[in-house]
C-alpha cells in the first residue's frame, strides 16, 4: 500500500507541473489574442479607402484586363496555400485546415488541374514531408504572428508566380486555405479563391465571407469626378496589385488570431482536465493511506490479541 501511495502522489507532483504549463500556455494565448485581432482590425481602413479607389477607378469607360481580372488558359497549374500554426496545443486547429486542404486539392486534380502547394506553418509543412508530397515553398516561424517582411514574401511570392509565363511554371488561379476568426469560441475553415478576381455589384462590396475575391465596381453609382494621373488604366494597374498584397496579409493575420484563439481554448480544457486528475490521484491516495493504516491498526490489534492469548 505504501508502494500505492507514493505512486499517487508522483502523479499528482507531475500533473500539477503540467497543470501549471497548461495555465501559463493559456495566458499567454489569450494576451496575444487581443494584440492579433486589433493587428488584423487595423487594415479594415485601409481596405475600405483601396476598395473605394479601385471602385472609382472601374467606374471609367475603360477594358479592364488586368491580368488579375482575366482568366488565364495558358496553363492549369494552380496555387494553394496552407496557412496553419507552428506549433502544436492548439486543438484540431492545424488538423482542420489539412483536412480541408486536402479535400480541396484533391478537387482540383479531378478538375484536371495542377496543384502546388505553398506551405505556412511548421505543421503543414512536416505533414506534407512525412506524407512525401512535393511542396513549392515553405514559411515557418511566425504563424502566431506574421510580421510585415513574411507576409511580403508571400504575397509577392504568390504574385509573381501568377504572373509568370505558362513556360517558366506560372500559375493560373491562387488559393488560400486558412481558418476565419469569428469569435473566440468559433474560428472556421475556409477556402477562399483569390486570384483572379472579380468585379462586383455595389451591394457586394468586400464581402469577407465570399469564397471568391472581389471588390465593388459602383457602375452607376453618384461618384465624384475624378481626373487621372497618368491615366486611369495606370492607375488601376498599381491599385490592383496593392489590393492583392492586403487581402494576402489580411488572411495570415486573421489566421493568426484564430490559432490563438483555438490554443487558448484548448489550453483551457487541459487545465480544467489536469485539475479533475489532481482530484483524482488526490483521492486515490488519501484511499491508499487508510488502507495502509487499516492495515497496520489490523497487525496491532492481531499482534495484541496474540500476546493475550499466548
Amino acid at each position: 500500500m505504501a508502494g500505492a501511495q507514493r505512486i499517487f502522489k508522483e502523479k499528482i507532483r507531475a500533473t500539477k507541473t503540467l497543470e501549471k504549463v497548461f495555465r501559463a500556455m493559456e495566458l499567454i494565448a489569450a494576451s496575444r489574442i487581443s494584440r492579433a485581432r486589433e493587428a488584423a482590425r487595423r487594415l479594415d481602413p485601409y481596405t475600405q479607402v483601396l476598395t473605394r479607389a479601385l471602385a472609382a477607378v472601374a467606374a471609367n469607360d475603360f477594358n479592364h484586363n488586368h491580368p488579375f481580372l482575366t482568366e488565364r488558359e495558358d496553363t492549369n497549374r494552380v496555387a494553394v496555400l496552407v496557412v496553419t500554426s507552428d506549433r502544436g496545443m492548439a486543438g484540431a486547429y492545424s488538423a482542420s485546415v489539412l483536412r480541408e486542404a486536402d479535400r480541396f486539392i484533391a478537387k482540383l486534380r479531378k478538375e484536371g488541374k495542377e496543384p502546388l502547394i505553398y506551405v505556412s506553418g511548421r505543421r503543414a509543412e512536416s505533414y506534407y514531408r512525412f506524407r512525401g508530397v512535393d511542396v513549392v515553398k515553405t514559411w515557418t516561424g511566425e504563424s502566431d504572428k506574421p510580421s510585415e517582411s513574411v507576409t511580403e514574401e508571400i504575397s509577392q511570392t504568390l504574385l509573381d508566380a501568377y504572373l509568370a509565363p505558362a513556360e517558366e511554371g506560372g500559375i493560373g488561379e491562387v488559393h488560400v486555405v486558412f481558418t476565419r476568426f469569428e469569435s473566440m469560441v468559433r474560428q472556421v475553415v475556409q477556402i477562399r479563391h483569390m486570384l483572379p478576381m472579380e468585379i462586383a455589384d455595389a451591394d457586394d462590396e468586400v464581402v469577407e465571407d465570399s469564397p471568391r475575391d472581389r471588390f465593388g465596381d459602383l457602375r452607376g453609382a453618384a461618384l465624384p469626378l475624378y481626373e487621372f494621373e497618368p491615366s486611369a488604366q495606370e492607375v488601376f494597374d498599381t491599385l490592383l496589385p496593392l489590393y492583392v498584397r492586403q487581402r494576402i496579409t489580411s488572411v495570415l493575420l486573421m489566421s493568426a488570431a484564430s490559432e490563438l484563439a483555438a490554443r487558448q481554448q484548448a489550453m483551457h480544457s487541459a487545465t480544467e482536465n489536469a485539475g479533475q486528475l489532481i482530484e483524482e490521484y488526490t483521492r486515490k491516495a488519501n484511499n491508499a493511506r487508510q488502507a495502509e493504516i487499516t492495515t497496520e491498526i489490523t497487525e496491532i490489534v492481531s499482534g495484541a490479541d496474540a500476546l493475550a492469548s499466548a
